[in-house]
């Protein structure tokens, strides 16, 4: 049996249009975890554990609601709630693992797949600097079949003093392949303000591509961060206004 989850080597853009142009880039790796298979990947790999430290980790409490809980139970609850039902499909998860003992992911996307294969939902969870958590779940129009799909909700959680809350995303994006891609659009009463967006080159998961990895990009977790705090303040330098303190109650996506 072919194994789904995968290394995507690759990088992120971010493209701010208003009110001040601003461009962050940088490479990065993810990886795409069949919710299904991490544990024989616990098992077989030397340089991946789950729930324990290693080189890279993945520990089940950094994502979904935190709670003993398994992943795929609380996606399928969530996805219950908007109307899709997978019957068993795969649930694939791309994010960074812990490098070390440490990360932090701005945004991890939870591929859900129907009985069929046919890609039924994505679940885009969201995770702020201030230690929020919010979860975007949208179901995938039948009509996208194996190509690209386009969603778009309500804005619901506060992520940066530099946006607004009153904004909507826009997704563009396809199940992860050969290549991973994912735009996102992000709106304001006035229009497109900015655009991130990320893409992977997929390689197995193996420990000879983990130990390349680390090679490549040493302690990238605690870079992540460190970048979002620097370009904050270049954006604070340049400028742009600060919307601290307007922080709503969290509210569901619609």
């Amino acid at each position: 049996m072919t194994q789904a989850s995968a290394l995507y080597a690759g990088g992120v853009v971010h493209q701010r249009l208003r009110p001040r142009q601003h461009r962050l880039e940088q490479r990065v790796f993810w990886l795409l975890l069949d919710l299904g298979e991490i544990g024989g990947l616990n098992r077989r790999l030397r340089w991946f554990s789950r729930n324990r430290w290693n080189l890279f980790s993945f520990f089940d409490r950094d994502h979904g609601d935190g709670s003993d809980l398994p992943l795929r139970a609380q996606v399928e609850a969530r996805l219950t709630a908007i109307g899709v039902d997978l019957g068993g499909g795969a649930i694939r998860l791309l994010t960074m693992p812990r490098v070390l003992g440490y990360v932090f992911n701005p945004i991890s996307v939870y591929y859900c797949h129907a009985a069929d294969g046919r890609l039924a939902a994505v679940s885009y969870e969201v995770s702020s600097t201030f230690g929020e958590r919010h979860f975007y779940d949208l179901a995938v129009s039948d009509d996208a079949g194996d190509g690209p799909y386009r969603q778009s909700c309500t804005k619901a959680l506060y992520v940066s003093p530099f946006m607004e809350m009153e904004m909507r995303y826009r997704f563009r994006g396809r199940a992860p392949g050969d290549r991973v891609g994912l735009t996102i659009g992000c709106d304001d009463a006035k229009g497109p303000m900015l655009t991130a967006s990320l893409w992977g080159q997929r390689r197995p998961l193996a420990d000879r591509t983990l130990a390349m990895a680390a090679l490549a990009w040493p302690l990238m977790t605690l870079k992540v961060l460190a970048a979002i705090h620097w370009e904050a303040l270049i954006l604070w330098l340049k400028g742009v206004p600060v919307t601290l303190g307007r922080r709503p109650k969290l509210a569901r996506a619609t």
